[in-house]
This record gives structure tokens, sequence and C-alpha cells, in this order.
């Protein structure tokens, strides 16, 4: 059975608990409401509405009818109200013109409240508590996965719990984090994948000045944002070649899933489905599963549509090497404006730089370096460990060097990055030094 999203304005008296309002007749911002769009959870939710607006307009699932099924098993059901329409429904196609006739608002990130945030600690200090909050999430997120395939209900408390730790490590030294997130393996891409949107999230969180709850929240959605790919067959996900329309379709899937699931939990965090369901919306209104346009698209969705991007494009993945993150920033930078909200792409271009901690990059001398911390003040000259020589070689010692500092290397000249190299170009493995504790010697 196949369904259709439909969309019906009623009067706020037909409110009900378990609805689904994604558009009020009056600007959200003009509203008590925290969230842009919400599941009505609660009495008070309807009473607030009901003060506030007079018409609002929700969301649900309609059966259409289909010959065949691409799925072994049926499309979560939403509650019946969603599914029995009793009046005239819209069509996605009849809603999204509606909503494009509507005028933009102003953008949610120059509203919002900033917080300026210093790091307390050196990266060096913060490696190894990063490292082990590092595995501990890593290993939640791979249970989360594998979890919800056999049908075992998600331990909210659980990931909430690791993602907060993951905040206070991000909170306090960024660059230890975000080093660890250039560590990449193919075979667990999905879990890995989760984690670093999770870390990246947080971290331009931070950069963006968000409250540290709003950071929390910000990293657990980036954890469950691809939750909903837990109901996608192995052979899909992981398939080397190119997707048939049939397999793209049940990819983009994952979204409705996604959101169906997180619904479906006693406890959730509603920005969690908000991402989950919107982070493959576009502003241009050519995204999925609705084709939202620009300000109809949650804040936190537009963050992490944006560092889903940029990860899946540095990660190897069963049909694609992952490129350079210079590579990755240049496409975010493209599509800025039409995929992704230009605020928002600006600022992560410059919270990420020209060469990201965990960047292996190799220096106008010949020398070979790690990237330990970025420079804020000029992306182009960031704190390196040297762990190679002008020929190449293991030095005797491993050498820590501040770019901002224009040091001078073994000849004499300035030291300067001529480019980024691939993790174990020359025999450097990034693992390797991470679990030393990025220790010189």
């Amino acid at each position: 059975m196949r369904y259709e999203i439909v969309e019906l304005e009623i009067p706020v008296s037909e409110l009900r608990i378990v609805m689904h309002v994604v558009r009020l007749d009056r600007p959200w911002e003009e509203t008590t409401f925290l969230l842009q769009g919400f599941i009505i959870q609660r009495q008070e939710d309807v009473d607030a509405l009901q003060q506030q607006c007079d018409r609002v307009v929700i969301e649900g699932k309609r059966k259409i009818a289909s010959t065949a099924t691409p799925l072994s098993a049926p499309a979560p059901q939403p509650p019946s109200r969603f599914s029995l329409f009793s009046k005239v429904t819209r069509s996605r196609d009849q809603a999204r013109a509606a909503r494009n006739r509507q005028t933009p608002r102003t953008s949610e990130a120059t509203r919002r409240r900033k917080v300026t945030y210093i790091n307390k600690v050196d990266v060096g200090h913060e490696i190894a508590r990063a490292t082990g909050h590092y595995n501990d999430a890593k290993s939640v997120a791979q249970s989360i996965m594998s979890g919800m395939r056999v049908g075992r209900t998600l331990d909210v408390n659980k990931a909430r719990e690791v993602v907060d730790r993951c905040v206070e490590s991000i909170l306090r030294n960024d660059d230890a984090l975000l080093l660890l997130t250039k560590l990449k393996n193919k075979d667990e891409y999905t879990a890995e994948h989760c984690l670093n949107v999770s870390i990246l999230s947080a971290a331009f969180g931070k950069r963006l000045g968000l409250l540290e709850e709003e950071i929390k929240t910000l990293g657990l959605c980036g954890l469950l944002h691809d939750i909903g790919k837990a109901k996608i067959p192995d052979e899909i996900l992981q398939k080397p070649g190119s997707l048939t329309p049939e397999e793209y379709g049940i990819m983009q899937n994952h979204a409705n899933w996604g959101r169906d699931m997180l619904m479906a939990l006693p406890k959730v965090v509603h920005a969690t489905i908000d991402v989950a369901y919107n982070h493959h919306e576009r502003l241009d209104g050519k995204g999925y599963p609705r084709g939202l346009v620009d300000y109809q698209i949650p804040y936190f969705a537009k963050i992490v549509a944006i560092v889903d991007t940029y990860d899946a494009i540095t990660s190897n993945r069963s049909y694609d090497r992952g490129r350079s993150s210079m590579e990755a920033l240049e496409i975010i930078h493209r599509c800025s404006g039409t995929q992704f909200d230009p605020e928002l792409a600006k600022a992560f271009v410059l919270m990420i730089g020209i060469y990201p901690p965990g960047a292996i990059v190799e220096l106008k001398t010949g020398e070979v370096a790690i990237v330990i911390a970025s420079n804020p003040k000029n992306r182009r000259k960031p704190k390196l460990m040297i762990v190679r020589d002008e020929q190449k070689q293991r030095p005797a010692k491993y050498r820590l060097v501040d770019l901002a500092g224009n040091p001078a290397g073994a000849s004499g000249s300035t030291l300067a990055i001529s480019r980024e190299v691939p993790d174990g170009s020359y025999g450097i493995m990034l693992q390797r030094f991470i679990d030393n504790g990025l220790q010189l010697g």
C-alpha cells in the first residue's frame, strides 16, 4: 500500500492530540511556540493554539491505489485521524503551490540569541576524553541502527546521555572531536555517519552561538537524523552501483520512516522528528519528502542538511570514495541559496576552514603534518604536528608548530601548506596517532 502526503486546513476548534500541525494562520514568531511544526502531545498545546490562532494546517497520509509495493513490509501507520480525512484534502503539489505564494520570513539565524564560546583547554588535553566519548557514542549509534532493524525500542535516554557528554567535550575544545570525525570506515558507514553528523552539528551549533541545551538537542537530532534507514534493505543501502528509480524511491522513504519511528516513542524530543523528516528538503522546493521551501524548513533541519552533505561527501561509501574537505565545501558553497540556507552555508564553510582538524597536509618544504587545531582568524594557518621530514621519513621526534606565528622550516623558509593528502599517505594513519593521544615522539 502506498501513501500520499496530504494537508488539511481546519479551525482550531477541531484540533486533537496527536495531530501534526505544520502551518499556522500567522507567522510562527508571533506565537509562543518554540518549534516550527510539531505534534500535539498535550491538551495544553490545543488550548494554546486555540488562544493564538483561528485556523491551522495539519498533515497526514492518505492511502492511494498501488499495484505493487517495493518493500516486504508496509509503511508504518500514522494515527488513524490522518488516514481517515472526511473533508476534501489537498495533494502535496497543490499545497506546495499555495505555500510558494506566501511571503518568506526573516531568517531564523538572525533572530536567535547568540552566545560566545571559547575553548577552555587545548586539544592535547581533551583528546583522550574526547576519544572515550566518541567510542561510547559510536557504540550507541551502532546499537541504535542494529536494534531498530530487529524491532528493538530506541533508548532515547542512552542516546541523550552520550550526546550530552560529546557536547560537553565540544564546549571544552571542539577541535578534539572534530579531529575524530576524520576517521572513516566504509564498513561502518551508517552508524559512523550518524555520529559524525551529531558531532559536527553540535560543533556548528557552538559556532552559531546557540544555548547549551539547544546544542545538545541539535546533537541528538544529528545522531537520529537517519534512523529511518534502519528500514532500508542492506542490498539497497550498501549497493556499490547506482540505484534504480525504484530503489531510489525506497531510499527517499527513510525520511518518512524516521519521522514515524520517532513519533512512536513515548518520550520524544520534537526537534528530532523535524530533522529526521525534513533534512532532505531544499530551499528551492525540490527536496523531499514534501517539497518544502525556505521558510517552511525547520532551522535545525537546515543545519543538519549541510552537515549531512559534508560528512557524506568526505566519507568512503559503498558506491563512492570520500573526497577532500575542500571539495565538499565547494559543493556546499555552490548549492548555497538553492539547496542550503546561504547564511548557514557560509558559517559552516568558515567553521570547517580549508584545513580542518585531522586533515593530513603536505607543506611546501616537503614535510607532512597532521592538522591539530584550527585557527579561526586565519584558516590557512592552523596548528600542526609535523610527522614526516622533507624526505617523507619519520623524524626522530614529532614537533608542534603554529603557522599563525609564521615559523621557519629547516631550510629557513616560512612554513606553509601546499595541499591536503588522503589518510594513509606516506604511511601516516590518523587512527594510530589518535590511539597514541597525539603524543610527540
